[in-house]
């Protein structure tokens, strides 16, 4: 029976797969945003030219779902992998970052929200 996924095994899956093959001295926290990056654009370029109707139905194609979801672990391997070196929690920062966004962007109608949306900045 498989143990259920959670974001420090998977952390320490990635770092014993880099240390398995010398990698470490490679893992830097500049190396490793810019292999997120490339990632993540990587992931951008399935999407690039499909109009909003075609990418909302880019699952249903089995050899682009398979592009997609294969795009998405690089990217989350290289967070986690980039989090890891740094030492920052990733859900914690995500909990942080909501809160702020909680205060700085209330929901319309809520106590100071405005009835317009607003879009974050960042």
């Amino acid at each position: 029976m498989t143990e259920p996924l959670d974001l420090a095994r998977l952390q320490r899956r990635l770092a014993q797969f880099a240390a398995a093959r010398n990698w470490q001295p490679f893992h830097t926290p500049k190396n490793l945003v810019a292999a997120l990056s490339v990632e993540a654009s990587e992931l951008v370029e399935i999407f690039q030219w499909l109009t909003p109707e075609e990418s909302a139905r880019v699952m249903d194609d089995p050899d682009t779902a398979h592009r997609v979801t294969d795009e998405v672990a690089d990217v989350l391997a290289y967070l986690l992998q980039f989090c890891d070196v740094l030492g920052v929690d990733p859900l914690a920062a995500l909990a942080a970052k909501i809160d702020r966004n909680e205060r700085r962007f209330p929901a319309p109608g809520a106590q100071g929200g405005s009835e317009r949306p607003q879009l974050p900045e960042d």
